[in-house]
């Protein structure tokens, strides 16, 4: 194997680990939840440890300056829609399991796609609309025809209003962070998100400190593995891989989010959610095969969702 190969190889191995890290999020949040922590409590000590240390990874204070004026709407615009689509889509899991979330929360890159084209940024070529035509056609089988066993409509709601907010966060950041080390507008975003949460659990009393060890834990476990290691493997994959094949890759995330809930909550994958499933990804695969190509630089636009 030649040197090459190892590096694509070791990158396309750091993609599946962030994607890994990051579809296990709903899993966390649940147990969190599950042992006496509010979602606000979990997502607001989320995001203040790894802003932290995402200072750290950035290499300082000093090295984060280099945003200058834009750290304001940064952390205004950046955290406060990086906290908007982690509540709503977290939100779903009072109503939904945790798989079927992840897999109609992955529609968002058709909805991109559809926003895109009608902003005039984007033509909506036929492997787009396939894309399109692909993901609404996984919603429909998960969802269900009311009354035949498909989903909460509450939480099919919520996780596709993420996916639509996701959508139209993703074009605001890439302006917001351009010419910006992505590690850089993470850590405002982070930041931004911690704060915008904690003016919200403020009008819930706080947030609390007194959780649960195995709250605590699953805490730290979302701050440490599923934000700061996740994103430190997921930007490295992605130098190496570029966006295309790191967004294809990516894919991997809502299956393992699906296997893990049916192992560690006992949430059943059933035939629905998992064909369904099966669609929306083949929907992001069409439609990252459609974009530019494999050696467009990295942006912002590639940052995970939640």
């Amino acid at each position: 194997m030649s040197d090459a190969q190892r590096s694509t190889s070791r990158a396309t191995l750091l993609v599946v680990f962030s994607a890994c890290c990051f579809g296990s999020i709903p899993i966390l949040i649940t147990l969190a939840i599950g042992h006496g922590a509010r979602l606000i409590d979990a997502l607001v000590w989320r995001y203040a440890i790894a802003a932290v240390l995402l200072v750290i990874v950035s290499g300082g204070i000093g090295a984060i300056r280099v945003a200058g004026r834009r750290w304001i709407p940064l952390l205004v615009f950046a955290g406060g829609g990086q906290a908007a689509v982690a509540f709503v889509s977290l939100s779903a899991l009072k109503y939904i399991p945790a798989a079927s979330l992840t897999f109609l929360f992955y529609t968002y890159p058709a909805w991109l796609a559809v926003i895109s084209a009608v902003r005039g940024t984007e033509k909506l070529t036929g492997l787009r609309t396939l894309a399109l035509g692909l993901s609404l056609a996984g919603l429909a089988l998960m969802v269900g025809m009311p009354g035949a066993g498909g989903l909460n409509q509450i939480g099919v709601a919520l996780a596709l209003s993420a996916a639509l907010l996701y959508s139209l966060y993703i074009p605001l950041i890439n302006h917001l962070g351009s010419d910006l080390p992505p590690a850089v507008t993470s850590t405002y975003a982070s930041a931004g998100a911690a704060i915008v949460l904690i003016a919200a659990s403020l009008l819930q009393g706080g947030p609390r400190f007194e959780l649960s060890p195995l709250a605590w834990m699953s805490i730290g476990t979302l701050a440490v593995l599923c934000t700061v290691l996740a994103f430190i493997a997921f930007l490295r994959g992605l130098a190496v891989i570029g966006p295309v094949r790191t967004a294809i890759v990516s894919t991997v995330e809502p299956f393992w989010t699906a296997l893990l809930a049916s192992v560690v909550l006992a949430q059943p994958l059933g035939p629905r959610t998992l064909s369904g499933g099966v669609l929306i990804a083949a929907a992001v695969i069409v439609i990252q095969v459609a974009s530019r190509g494999p050696h467009e630089p990295a942006d912002v636009s590639t940052l995970p969702a939640v």
